[in-house]
């Protein structure tokens, strides 16, 4: 450990950017997750400006048997963005986003988060897939697939990727594209973090906002069996342009909620319609009269306040952990599974939601990229959230029972962004049918496994 502190230091006298030792006043802050389930200590955390402080930050790793973890938001649920012992790549002050209005495309540094994104595009009325809250980072969401409000419209994060530039394992600047270096480009949308270290994607963008249509409606939890059942239908029918989140949640104990469901589970509908205004009013009309909600609104908000509006629900610290499945249909057994698991929800900031699919996220080709779940229609996404660590194993226990729960009514597969530190055997049902093509594409560009932090795949032969 000595020889390996030594080396350290000696790096940390050559790097151009800042390099942060566990003496430094800046580490304990350089090493927190977003996930405080998960406390781990680098050896050392070099905080990169430029493509180049990357290339010397891989080099340095691999030259010196080093584990690498890459963190750009440090969102992920499974703690991959800081390891212990190893070497933190941090590409958060590479956050720089630039729009081209006239190409409607963005180039975004691999350390942006959605939240930065977002606010530069939406100055010239235009946005792409991203996920729902504003602190997710760019680039762990685009390489495992990226989903939002936008997806049944626009399709996934991945689908609107044009380009990557990445810093390869063997320290190497390439582009990946259409064009160049194909095999890579194919591999890095929706394969995760494990080919290389993104430093900048080229986005497709949109005309979107800068005002879109947000619903929302809490419905008791008794009547959670006949909220989903409406849901059900009203998606089958649902245009692109909508997009409805069946949440399970505990009510927030603050105003307008009435003080009498505050703490208590409900299932709630949370939409977006991102299309013509009127329209969307008129498309929304079946959702805003259904049932006997005790809060509903339907208005305008601007897309980068609806973007968000999980950040709350959300806060850096707190204790998380997920399990995920992908669901073909929502049977009536599943509605039931549902409800029976969600009843006494067990930490305060605990929720289930369905996200669904379809729309343009379903018409993509399997083939197109490595995302392989493209006949889905809905992602089931369950996540515990306390801040007591005595908590940890009743809040862990429930998310494991209600995930076997849901086995039988799921396909057998799961988003890679959601998989748990403890699923290392779910990863070939991330991939699904990718995964050996994405295992010759690994033994291409990382044969010595380099990358082996983001529940990696293993290179082929």
């Amino acid at each position: 450990m000595m020889e390996n502190k030594a080396v350290f230091k000696e790096f940390a006298t050559e790097f151009r950017g800042e390099m942060i030792l566990p003496e430094d006043d800046q580490y304990d802050a350089a090493r927190q997750l977003w996930n405080g389930l998960y406390d781990r200590y680098p050896a050392g955390v070099a905080r990169c400006e430029s493509p180049q402080e990357v290339i010397a930050a891989v080099n340095f790793a691999r030259e010196n048997d080093v584990m690498v973890a890459v963190k750009g938001g440090g969102h992920d649920y499974a703690g991959n963005s800081v390891c212990n012992d190893g070497l933190v790549i941090d590409l958060s002050p590479m956050h720089k986003v630039e729009v081209d209005e006239h190409q409607k495309t963005a180039r975004v540094e691999g350390g942006a988060t959605v939240g930065q994104f977002d606010a530069k595009a939406q100055k010239y009325g235009l946005a792409t897939t991203t996920g729902t809250a504003s602190n997710i980072g760019i680039g762990g969401l685009a390489l495992g697939g990226g989903s939002g409000y936008l997806s049944r419209r626009f399709g996934m994060t991945i689908d609107n990727v044009l380009s990557v530039d990445i810093v390869t394992a063997e320290g190497n600047l390439v582009k990946a594209n259409e064009s160049e270096n194909e095999d890579l480009f194919w591999a890095v949308r929706g394969g995760g973090g494990n080919f290389g270290i993104v430093t900048a994607f080229k986005f497709k963008l949109h005309e979107v906002g800068p005002e879109v249509l947000s619903f929302q409606a809490y419905f008791p939890y008794e009547d959670s069996g006949l909220v989903l059942q409406f849901y059900r239908e009203f998606m089958r029918k649902a245009p692109d342009e909508l997009s409805c989140y069946a949440f399970f949640l505990k009510v927030p104990p603050v105003e307008p909620f009435p003080p009498e469901y505050h703490g208590k589970t409900t299932c709630a509908f949370i939409a977006c319609h991102s299309g013509n205004p009127e329209k969307g009013r008129a498309e929304l009309q079946s959702l805003k009269t259904f049932g006997n909600p005790f809060l509903s609104f339907i208005q305008p908000m601007e897309y980068t306040a609806i973007q968000k509006s999980f950040d709350a629900g959300m806060p850096k610290g707190l204790r998380w952990f997920t399990r995920a499945h992908y669901l073909d249909k929502l049977s009536d057994t599943a509605i039931e599974t549902l409800i029976k698991n969600t009843e006494l929800l067990p930490g305060p900031f605990t929720v289930a939601y369905l996200e669904p699919m379809g729309g343009e996220v379903n018409r993509v080709d399997l083939a197109a990229t490595a995302f392989p779940h493209r006949d889905a229609a809905y992602s089931l996404h369950i996540f515990p959230g306390w801040d007591d660590p005595s908590k940890d194993g009743e809040n862990i226990k429930w998310a494991k029972e209600f995930s076997r729960a849901m086995q039988i009514e799921a396909t057998g597969g799961v988003y890679v962004n959601l998989l748990s530190q403890d699923e290392k055997e779910r990863v070939k049902a991330a991939y699904g049918e990718n995964y050996d093509r994405l295992a010759r594409v690994k033994r291409k560009w990382d044969p010595d496994n380099f990358f082996s932090m983001n529940h990696n795949i293993v290179p082929e032969g």
